[in-house]
């Protein structure tokens, strides 16, 4: 179905050939205004979700108060006027790309959540997904509660509620240890500021020191734009417990398991100027293309990313290979929306109102386009055919990820599994699809290398979770399977 207008971004030029990057959360306490600081935290992680972000603080003299809107942060929580409904020296705050829930209808699914319980109030904000959360909706709505969202992360508000535990921490751990899934949350009382991940440790969060605050993020560049100093990860199956006065309490609620990091966020959720491990995922990505040119060596005059998220990774793929690194494609920094009515000719125009390329350097090259996934393909063909008809000689694709075959069900959007091209085809068939030269995927050991496993991926117990290459679920995705996904059978 066409946008509705030219410049609508995620419509026009999206086109479902990316996955969506989840939800990013950040808390702060113990500062002044701590929803100034929640807001330039959110600001940092805007590339996590763009779709709408709420606010919660707490005030001593007001109490509890909260602001969700559409859009984006900036358009949003610049306003003084708003922000002078949010005092207090607590907040949490998070940025929305639905992954579960209805798609960006309804402000009720816009979180943080809020919720009144005996010992006082609680916000919860998550990122990730739960797995079990349809059999748990049922439960909890048998048993007598009212869902104001269609959001999963609904169900930990109603756990925490039914809960016999003595404060809000321990309704926590309570509430958490019946979901399946992933989670990083941050939440908050009128004094503590929260933080947990699951016991795999799939979504991120990390623990920053601000003044004399301490503030939780989904990534380091959160903390980087508020001049906190990055303190370490909060650790898989860890809750962290903060108080303006105590500083961190923390303890291990659930039963060790192995980690299971998303390695997807190394690849391109992650904004590359953040650290994950304490490592560069700038340097990742480099590394990523280095490993691309020593598997997929082929010979070009040009190696060009696809703006932006191919960008380290073709710096890599060029030093390695010693061909030439050029900016082929250049990205539109100022996507906007319009009030124009289009024709159907510049509704086609698509991916143009993004990147145009430059002709003058692509003209008679065979260049090598470096790209971080291909999920439908649609972009990517309509890339090759910019590049051609520029004046290419040559077009090939080399793929920093390894082909996309199956659905996320952890925290990301992705298109269902007969929509994923790597689903349906070989990658020869894949590379006649897009019509190019080549086209080449980095290997799954070679990502694992390029992420600092230097013997590779264990297969009997991946380092990771790569499910949406391997198809091995680490958690077991119920309410999807009792919809009918099948899983894939064992070797």
């Amino acid at each position: 179905m066409p946008p509705a207008h030219p410049f609508d971004f995620d419509a026009a030029l999206s086109d479902g050939d990316k996955l969506k990057e989840e939800c990013g959360i950040f808390g702060a306490v113990g500062v002044t205004d701590a929803a100034n600081f929640v807001a330039l935290g959110l600001h940092a992680l805007q590339h996590r979700g763009q779709e709408a972000g709420g606010i919660v603080t707490h005030d001593p003299d007001e109490g509890f108060n909260s602001a969700r809107r559409f859009g984006y942060v900036r358009d949003n929580f610049t306003s003084a006027r708003l922000m002078e409904t949010l005092p207090g020296p607590i907040g949490i705050g998070h940025v929305r790309y639905s992954t579960a829930g209805s798609k960006g209808a309804a402000i009720r699914d816009v979180q943080p959540f809020f919720g009144e319980f005996s010992m006082g109030g609680a916000a919860i904000a998550h990122n990730g997904n739960i797995t079990n959360a349809d059999a748990l909706r049922r439960e909890l709505i048998e048993r007598g509660s009212i869902f104001q969202s269609s959001s999963d992360s609904e169900c930990i508000i109603h756990l925490m509620a039914r809960s016999l535990q003595r404060n809000i921490p321990e309704r926590m751990e309570d509430a958490l240890r019946r979901v399946e899934g992933a989670f990083s949350i941050v939440a908050m009382t009128r004094t503590k500021l929260i933080g947990v991940r699951d016991p795999m440790g799939v979504r991120p969060l990390v623990l920053g020191k601000v003044g004399d605050g301490w503030c939780l993020a989904s990534e380091t560049c959160a903390l980087d734009i508020i001049g906190a100093e990055y303190v370490r990860e909060i650790e898989p199956g860890e809750m962290v417990v903060i108080t303006a006065d105590e500083g961190v309490q923390s303890h291990q609620p659930f039963r060790p398991q192995p980690s299971k990091f998303c390695i997807f966020e190394h690849v391109y959720f992650s904004r590359p100027d953040s650290l994950i491990g304490s490592k560069s995922v700038y340097e990742t990505r480099r590394q990523i293309g280095v490993e691309l040119a020593r598997e997929n060596p082929v010979d070009a005059d040009l190696v060009c990313p696809v703006p932006d998220s191919g960008t380290p990774a073709a710096i890599g793929f060029a030093h390695e290979s010693g061909i030439p690194f050029g900016m082929g494609i250049i990205r539109n920094q100022y996507m906007g929306r319009t009030f124009i009515e289009p024709s159907e000719h510049i509704r086609n125009m698509g991916v143009r109102l993004k990147l145009n390329v430059n002709r003058a350097l692509i003209r008679g090259k065979r260049v090598i386009l470096v790209d971080d996934s291909v999920v439908r393909g649609t972009t990517s063909r309509k890339i090759k055919e910019m590049i051609l008809d520029a004046g290419a000689a040559e077009v090939h694709f080399r793929i920093a990820s390894p082909p996309t075959a199956w659905p996320c069900f952890y925290g990301v959007d992705t298109p269902e599994r007969e929509k994923l091209l790597a689903a349906t085809m070989t990658e020869e068939e894949m590379r006649k699809h897009l019509s190019v030269d080549s086209l080449k995927f980095i290997s799954l050991d070679g990502l694992y290398r390029a992420v600092g496993e230097a013997e590779g991926r264990k297969s009997n117990c991946p380092q990771y979770c790569d499910a949406c290459f391997s198809g091995e679920y680490p958690v077991t995705p119920a309410d999807m399977i009792k919809k009918g996904f099948q899983m894939k059978a064992a070797e």
